[in-house]
């Protein structure tokens, strides 16, 4: 499931970078929290790594 947004993309990219012990989990808040504690680190692999030309900067559908 790619990102709908480039925000969603970034809380994603944030949340993956915690699950690899490159940022401390702490330091996480709002959406990439979320992120970490219910996807896996393929989950958040596959949403972090689309493009972000011609995303949205917020997906105000979700």
């Amino acid at each position: 499931m790619p990102a709908k947004s480039q925000a969603q993309q970034m809380a994603a990219g944030a949340a993956l970078s915690a699950k690899r012990g490159e940022k401390k989990a702490s330091e996480l808040d709002g959406a990439a929290r979320q992120m970490y504690e219910s996807m896996d680190e393929q989950e958040l692999e596959k949403i972090a790594s689309a493009k972000q030309k011609n995303k949205p900067k917020h997906n105000a559908k979700s």
